[in-house]
């Protein structure tokens, strides 16, 4: 497996610090988080369990959908805790033979993945421990499972927010689809700070006491991330709303912007 790089620390699980992963299993119920990860999750607002709920349903959504269009190998970077249903479950009810390479950060994450993220005979999955920031690791990883002279669903499920404009966020995007064919889709989402901008501030106040830097963003900001692609109807719109068949999500607010687009 692929390891940090070298202008970055390497992954590892340090239980005195927090980590978007970990926050992220607590925010959904789960037990594979530390202490120090629950003191930051309970110290957001309770929308912050929503948008984590949110976000998961959006998956399982889009993740259905493309594999009814024939979808059959998926990218998942950002992987988190994993909980089911995971990606490679939903997609290979539908492909059996679908393949799912995931990728995160946290060594915690990978190891639980190896343990639980077990592929049906007919298919794969695979994991490579490595940081977004260098997506050029993950693509020459991926590239061994994957075809890449065959579409790909590149999925970054409340990752994007966790990379601050410093770090090129919307350039690491481009790198990654720059390597895709045509055909291919990315599927997002991504907190906003336009919906509600106090409450935005507020669980990016809670994050940085935690030591996670956040990089929230408004609906123009987000769109940029699907530039020079074809958003799949009903476009960019929060979590809830995005659906493609019944039965329709049921309305609530969220702070979460999703959309899923083809590469042309």
């Amino acid at each position: 497996m692929a390891t940090g790089a070298p202008d970055l620390p390497a992954p590892q699980t340090d239980t005195g610090k927090a980590h978007p992963a970990r926050v992220y299993d607590w925010l959904l119920g789960g037990k594979d988080n530390y202490p120090v990860d629950e003191a930051v999750g309970r110290m957001l607002p309770p929308q912050a369990r929503d948008g984590a709920r949110q976000n998961r349903a959006f998956m399982h959504r889009a993740a259905a959908w493309l594999a009814a269009q024939g979808m059959d190998q998926f990218l998942d970077i950002g992987t988190g805790i994993p909980t089911e249903p995971n990606l490679h479950q939903i997609v290979q009810r539908v492909v059996p033979t679908a393949k799912v390479v995931y990728a995160d950060n946290d060594p915690i994450v990978l190891r639980q993945a190896e343990a639980l993220l077990v592929s049906r005979p007919e298919g794969m999955t695979d994991y490579i421990e490595a940081d977004v920031r260098r997506p050029d690791r993950i693509l020459e990883h991926a590239r061994k499972v994957l075809d890449f002279e065959r579409p790909v669903a590149l999925s970054l499920i409340a990752l994007m927010h966790f990379i601050p404009d410093d770090q090129d966020a919307h350039g690491i995007v481009r790198g990654l689809l720059d390597a895709l064919p045509s055909g291919s889709y990315l599927v997002l989402t991504h907190a906003s700070s336009d919906i509600f901008p106090e409450l935005a501030r507020q669980v990016t106040d809670e994050y940085a006491r935690g030591g996670i830097r956040l990089g929230f963003r408004s609906r123009p900001e987000v769109a940029r991330f699907f530039e020079g692609l074809e958003l799949v109807g009903p476009g960019l719109v929060t979590a809830p709303e995005w659906f493609t068949s019944p039965p329709e999500p049921r309305p609530e607010d969220s702070g979460i912007y999703a959309g899923v687009a083809r590469v042309p």
